[in-house]
């Protein structure tokens, strides 16, 4: 993604997962869509090879991934997304509402994954409206209004601000 000003320069592994099927291909099998979002997210080949199983078991569609994408349920699609995204070792994961997506326990084991990958180190950029799951994975928060930042601190701080103000109507989210 280009952004609309300023510049970003980095070293680490940024992995995004910014909504159902963000850089797979429909008329590509899940198997060649593994290797496809991975090598988008500058992953040798023989590094997602090495990953393919695990990607495969977290994901729990095995019997599918010779599949064309295209016949995938958003489920399926976000379930190989996350597969993905928690597998290929981010510095950075940067998780758009994909999480609203797919059944509970699947849900369960990704915020678990989450939860274990940044107590290793990995730093979480979590974007949602869903107060329970940023309490949950957060220890910081930003509020922002109309793209302008409203208030940066610890979670809990933030969010009773958010539910607050925002709950009643007085900023739009």
């Amino acid at each position: 993604m280009t952004p609309t000003e300023g510049s970003v320069f980095t070293n680490v592994r940024i992995v995004p997962l910014m909504g159902v099927g963000a850089g797979f291909n429909p008329e590509l099998s899940g198997r060649e869509n593994v290797f496809l979002y991975g090598g988008i997210l500058g992953v040798s080949p023989s590094e997602i090879h090495a990953k393919y199983n695990e990607i495969v078991a977290f994901a729990e569609i095995d019997k599918f991934m010779e599949t064309p994408l295209k016949r995938y349920s958003k489920g399926m699609r976000a379930r190989l997304g996350m597969a993905v995204a928690l597998n290929l070792a981010p510095d950075v994961l940067v998780v758009d509402e994909v999480l609203a997506v797919g059944d509970f326990q699947f849900r369960q084991k990704c915020m678990e994954t989450m939860n274990k990958m940044c107590d290793m180190g990995m730093t979480l950029l979590f974007v949602s409206h869903s107060p329970a799951r940023v309490k949950s994975l957060c220890s910081r928060a930003i509020l922002l209004r109309d793209g302008m930042l409203v208030d940066d601190g610890d979670a809990h701080m933030v969010l009773e601000r958010y539910l607050s103000e925002d709950g009643l109507g007085v900023g739009n989210p």
